[in-house]
């Protein structure tokens, strides 16, 4: 089982993340970053490669596709909220995307993901 992305890791990981286009998502731990291809079919080989990336990691996105964007949320469901599982994919799709243009202001800035979510803990 993953555990919580603990607040210096994600003092580190999500700067950058950040910089590259993920966002936070409204009232969950979870990233998320929408991707725009050329066309179909570049879409469909980023979700190809990233797929077979998350099915060696047994780490699933949850995603969309709608002919050339593909909008992606990352988290870890055995621990509620975001794990290290989360950051490795999400370098990978970056990676992946290559001149994808991003779609932005979609969702609020990663850094109000920097705390772990104390509700869950019930602190």
């Amino acid at each position: 089982m993953a555990d919580l992305l603990p607040a210096d890791a994600r003092a580190t990981a999500l700067p950058p993340l950040g910089e590259t286009g993920w966002r936070a998502v409204p009232d969950r731990d979870a990233l998320r970053k929408i991707w725009k291809f050329k066309n179909f079919s570049e879409a469909w080989g980023f979700m190809s490669r990233a797929a077979l990336a998350a099915e060696k990691m047994n780490h699933h996105p949850e995603w969309s596709n709608v002919y050339n964007v593909v909008d992606v949320t990352l988290t870890t469901h055995d621990c509620d909220g975001l794990s290290a599982l989360d950051i490795d994919l999400a370098r990978k799709m970056d990676q992946f995307a290559g001149t994808a243009t991003v779609v932005g202001d979609h969702s609020e800035p990663v850094d109000c993901l920097f705390k772990e979510n104390a509700a869950k803990k019930g602190a």
